[in-house]
């Protein structure tokens, strides 16, 4: 085998394989969502009447901004 035909083998191998991995990715990544959707204001109220609380403004966006920095 030439080695020019050998490079050209690896180099598409490798973009191939790239896309492929980027594909997977994108679609695990958009099922996980679907599922597992993230937490926003209105799910935050949701949750907190489910517990018997009347949450007001000012502890709802504190919340949310507790629930930011530990997922940074």
């Amino acid at each position: 085998m030439q080695l020019w035909l050998a490079i050209t083998l690896i180099i598409v191998a490798l973009l191939a394989g790239a896309a492929i991995g980027f594909y997977a990715a994108r679609q695990y990544m958009m099922k996980y969502l679907k599922e597992n959707p993230p937490i926003n204001e209105q799910m935050l109220r949701m949750m907190m009447a489910q517990m018997g609380r009347k949450p007001s403004e000012k502890q709802v966006k504190q919340m949310m901004n507790q629930m930011n920095k530990t997922q940074k």
